[in-house]
């Protein structure tokens, strides 16, 4: 099956972490790790840079048929790798154990080679994602043609017009606010009506720009 790790006891996808990089911030990938046997199995994650990658659960037991997600976080990093390549590898291994067994209950020699068990692994490669080709892809309607770039900057386009119609309009309304004080002395009970639903509407007005300033990307 493309895109999907596997060996006897599980499988595993997506068969490659994939990270988005960028300087100074962490990301993650998730594993999703299922069980495809009638057997409890127990399972260990390894890397070749432990230092930069945080793995929860990095050990763990699963139930029959059941699955679980394993998290990879790529620690924040100061500097580019050259040429965006990763050589870093995971390793996943797995191995038949007791039913229900707890994975605090699991023995240390649990996933030794020459414990006498059946021990299976599956190697996972590492491929990094410049946010600056994440941004180009977006921009040009997105690599696989769905179209979610321009999709994103119409909204963000339609929102922005939203708000500087809301704002135009508002500055009509307090226009006509100041010229209703003026004639305030003048006015019966009908005008101070007029002024007061004013009031209330400019607040409504007001508390529309926020919302749009607040939802629409800096």
């Amino acid at each position: 099956m493309s895109g999907v790790g596997e060996n006897q006891l599980i499988s595993i996808v997506p068969d490659e972490l994939k990270f988005l990089f960028e300087l100074e911030k962490q990301s993650y990938c998730d594993l999703k790790v299922a069980n495809k046997t009638e057997d409890y199995v127990a399972f260990k994650v390894k890397t070749t840079s432990p230092k930069k990658y945080f793995v929860r659960p990095n050990t763990g037991v699963i139930q029959p048929w059941d699955s679980c997600i394993i998290r990879v976080t790529l620690q924040a990093q100061r500097e580019y790798p050259p040429d965006m390549q990763c050589k870093d590898k995971f390793l996943l291994q797995s191995t038949l154990v007791p039913p229900h067994t707890d994975v605090d209950d699991l023995p240390q020699d649990t996933f030794t080679k020459d414990s006498g068990k059946t021990l299976t692994e599956c190697k996972l490669k590492v491929s990094y994602i410049s946010s600056s080709t994440t941004q180009r892809s977006s921009e040009s309607g997105g690599t696989n043609g769905d179209g979610n770039g321009s999709e994103t900057i119409s909204t963000i386009q339609r929102l922005k017009e939203e708000r500087d119609a809301a704002v135009k309009q508002t500055q009509q309304l307090q226009h006509e606010l100041e010229m209703v004080k003026k004639r305030r002395m003048n006015s019966g009970n009908g005008l101070s009506l007029k002024l007061a639903a004013l009031v209330g509407l400019i607040g409504l007005i007001i508390g529309f720009i926020l919302k749009l300033t607040l939802a629409s990307p800096k």
